[in-house]
């Protein structure tokens, strides 16, 4: 079996945000099963129709980049019980067809869904609203397992960065079942 491409979009642009660093510790427990990378998407602009055709150069490669990945796993911080707004602009970027000829990328590709969030609920109405959206988007998710990490503070080590404890088996289990999930995708393709 190819080894399979999953690509990590994270939904803060903060370089050592929770949730970019929960996506780095994914990418180590998927290992060598997995093209693993992670998504860089600052330079998108906000959407604007009137900018749309030609697409800007940032969102062509971001396109290309999730055409090419064989399942999508989101990394999703928490803001006032929502997703962030630079996460909804990329995901609005990438809804669009890209010509008349050539659909959205995000259609019919497995997504798996993860947060971390210092509350006591981790990111779980954010996860609930990101499912909403890539479903009517025609994305295959994987509702089970989905992980939502609470008390980030509490997984960190003495410099700041995240150790996983508690949470660490619930990636694990994550990592796996998604793996499988996207190369079920692909034998039915």
């Amino acid at each position: 079996m190819k080894r399979i491409k999953i690509l990590a979009v994270v939904g803060s642009l903060r370089k050592d945000s929770y949730n970019r660093q929960l996506a780095l510790a994914a990418k180590e427990v998927v290992g060598d099963r997995a093209e693993f990378t992670l998504l860089e998407y600052g330079d998108v602009p906000l959407f604007n129709q009137d900018i749309e055709h030609p697409a800007p150069e940032a969102v062509t490669r971001v396109r290309a980049e999730v055409k090419s990945a064989d399942g999508i796993w989101f990394f999703t911080p928490e803001y006032n019980h929502y997703f962030p707004g630079v996460f909804k602009n990329l995901l609005d970027w990438l809804s669009r067809p890209i010509s008349d000829k050539e659909p959205q990328v995000l259609a019919g590709k497995p997504a798996a869904i993860s947060g971390i969030s210092p509350g006591m609920f981790g990111t779980v109405l954010a996860q609930d609203h990101l499912v909403t959206l890539i479903s009517f988007l025609n994305m295959k998710v994987m509702n089970v397992p989905r992980l939502t990490v609470p008390h980030a503070m509490q997984q960190l080590d003495e410099q700041g960065k995240l150790e996983l404890k508690a949470s660490y088996p619930y990636l694990e289990k994550q990592a796996d079942a998604f793996v499988k999930f996207v190369q079920e995708h692909l034998q039915e393709k």
